[in-house]
């Protein structure tokens, strides 16, 4: 259903899977494992899998919180897109990687929930992507100090309005990590 011409092929989206953004994260240990899980299956399937990774003045390029965390490393060759607003698509060369593997359907994972992962979901269907949110791939931390509902609720409420997602020629979804089938690209 991409509206996009010629981009037949497949991503997966790490969005910032970084020590900082991690630190205080729900289910930290469970999403982190899921994630590894879909790079081995993307890179086995050979299925694009690029790597978005956050700076700003909270989150300093090059210390140790901006850092991708231990358990994910971007194979060679693999893209690492570097951003500072919430939707990874500002500011960056993400469309730019992506027109040229030719790749419509993004299947998103990272943090936060709540921030980059919805404003990149939102950005992807806008520019006319589908785009599919692997429900037990993405987290948040605790942010109810500031109003904000427990993490849990925040993840499933995105989860919901997301599973259902569609614009003229385009669609959203979720799958869970073990329902994600990644297909081999065309050489």
């Amino acid at each position: 259903m991409v509206t996009l011409a010629d981009r037949p092929n497949t991503a997966l989206l790490v969005i910032d899977v970084q020590n900082g953004v991690l630190a205080a994260a729900y289910d930290r240990d469970k999403v982190v494992a899921n994630i590894a899980s879909l790079v081995e299956r993307a890179r086995r399937a050979r299925v694009a899998v690029m790597w978005v990774q956050h700076h700003d003045r909270g989150l300093l390029s090059g210390s140790p919180e901006w850092e991708l965390v231990p358990e994910l490393v971007p194979a060679a060759g693999e893209p690492v897109v570097h951003k500072s607003y919430p939707d990874a698509f500002e500011g960056t060369e993400l469309e730019a990687q992506l027109a040229a593997r030719g790749i419509g359907q993004l299947v998103v994972t990272g943090a936060q929930t709540d921030q980059c992962i919805r404003s990149t979901l939102h950005g992807a269907i806008t520019r006319g992507y589908d785009a599919t949110l692997v429900s037990d791939a993405h987290t948040t931390e605790d942010l109810t100090s500031f109003g904000a509902p427990p993490p849990r609720q925040v993840i499933a409420h995105t989860n919901l309005y997301w599973s259902s997602h569609t614009a003229p020629g385009r669609k959203g979804g979720t799958a869970r990590t073990a329902e994600v089938m990644f297909g081999a690209r065309p050489s």
